[in-house]
């Protein structure tokens, strides 16, 4: 039996205060509040041999944390990331559950590939992994996968995550046969045509850098025609990684009538803007691009009055080759797994979201947006997140368990940290 003594639980909908909780056979047996300091010492009420104790005393202690969006890079692409490798960034990152993406190599839009993914995540025991399957055969966008094959091997939602369903038609069918599936439905919001070879953001740094840009338009069109095809199927859709005001604004009125929309962003646009491209640095290059400082502050007014459900890192491993060229040459995403949870404390050091706020959206939202329970309640799995909300450290990615090193947040001082990070009952990390 393992005691997580004296930290600071918080779930939102269930408890906040200092407590401790006992974990034995991979659940939460037992959550005792400790209404003194003194009673820290006191003895549990569940007598057992052999109780070993993790000291949480001003740590705070979180259900285990979920990252929607994930590309894990395999099968395909292992020189990226694997399975494992990914699983365990994720560990050190405090995160216990990620959704990982279909854009392998074979594409997962069939059976074979869900299980195969699942087969060699449940080799890794360190992170709950749930497949996210194709939209469209090959993510091509013209024909729809068998949904109800792919449910059936374990996939939790279709998404064809790296381009978008350009067909207006094709993204109704997939969202009213993902219902039927009970599937979620994750859009990738991107106009082609408006896209036009772009690689930053529309604007006038664009225009000084020479590169040719992507206006918010690119994004928000998309995340418009979403939200009318949700409203007229009466199903639910999940906008990915939103970086403009004007997608925050559409979602923030879908949701004002009831639309079943909801919608994430990540930590790269709710701190950096545009202007970290100026060095020409591909570590600043992901899509959608980084935007102007008034995306930025709008998309910290959604994540503080809940326009924006979901922080998620869409960690998207590249090698430094692949990195090492012409920003216009350089593939698309940044890695996000070992700091989103240091990047989301830091929006609460800053006062846009309360630490209420922050495990919900790393937390609780994603779990009922995908169908799961996973709070701190007796008869629950043991997935807990600790993080120590003083510690403060220097980003190394040397230090990276991911195998990928493209990060943005390279040299970074950052104050908050996970701890430790347990799934099912085990230790899977513990900082140092």
């Amino acid at each position: 039996m393992i005691q997580i003594k004296g930290g600071r639980l918080i779930d939102p909908e269930n408890f906040d205060g200092i407590a401790d909780i006992f974990v034995d056979n991979g659940k939460i047996v037992e959550i005792r509040e400790l209404e003194e300091k003194g009673s820290l010492n006191q003895e549990s009420s569940i007598p057992h041999p052999e109780l070993s104790i993790i000291d949480a005393t001003g740590k705070i202690v979180t259900p285990g944390l979920i990252d929607m969006h994930v590309h894990l890079r395999e099968p395909g692409y292992e020189y990226k990331e694997t399975i494992k490798t990914g699983c365990q960034a994720a560990a050190a990152g405090g995160i216990t559950t990620v959704c990982c993406m279909p854009n392998t190599n074979p594409v997962n839009d069939n059976r074979q590939v869900t299980e195969y993914i699942l087969k060699k995540a449940a080799e890794c025991k360190t992170a709950h992994v749930f497949p996210v399957a194709a939209i469209s055969k090959g993510l091509g966008g013209k024909e729809l996968c068998e949904y109800q094959d792919l449910k059936g091997a374990g996939a939790v939602a279709v998404s064809d995550d790296g381009l978008p369903v350009m067909d207006s038609q094709l993204m109704r069918r997939a969202l009213e046969h993902a219902r039927r599936c009970d599937l979620l439905v994750i859009s990738h919001c991107e106009d082609l045509n408006l896209l036009a070879g772009g690689v930053m953001n529309e604007g006038a740094l664009a225009t000084r850098l020479g590169l040719a840009g992507i206006p918010n338009a690119c994004e928000s069109i998309m995340v418009m025609r979403e939200i009318a095809l949700a409203e007229l199927t009466e199903s639910p859709v999940h906008i990915a990684h939103v970086s403009t005001k004007e997608s925050v604004r559409a979602i923030r009125d879908a949701k004002k009538r009831g639309v079943p929309v909801t919608a994430e962003t990540a930590p790269h646009y709710f701190t950096l803007t545009e202007e970290v491209v100026e060095e020409y640095s591909t570590n600043a290059k992901m899509n959608p691009p980084l935007r102007s400082r008034e995306d930025r502050a709008a998309i910290r007014e959604g994540l503080a009055d809940g326009t924006i459900d979901v922080i998620a890192t869409d960690h998207a491993p590249h090698s430094s080759d692949e990195k090492d060229v012409e920003f216009d040459k350089a593939p698309n995403g940044v890695i996000g797994l070992e700091t989103s949870v240091s990047l989301g404390l830091k929006l609460v050091e800053d006062g846009v979201i309360s630490v209420h706020q922050l495990v919900e959206k790393m937390s609780i939202c994603p779990a009922k947006i995908l169908g799961l329970d996973n709070g701190l309640k007796v008869g629950n799995a043991a997935d807990i997140t600790i993080i120590d909300p003083t510690k403060e450290y220097t980003v190394d990615t040397t230090r990276f368990r991911s195998l990928s090193r493209n990060t943005p947040f390279k040299g970074w001082n950052l104050r908050g940290k996970a701890a430790l990070t347990m799934v099912m009952g085990r230790v899977v990390f513990e900082e140092n």
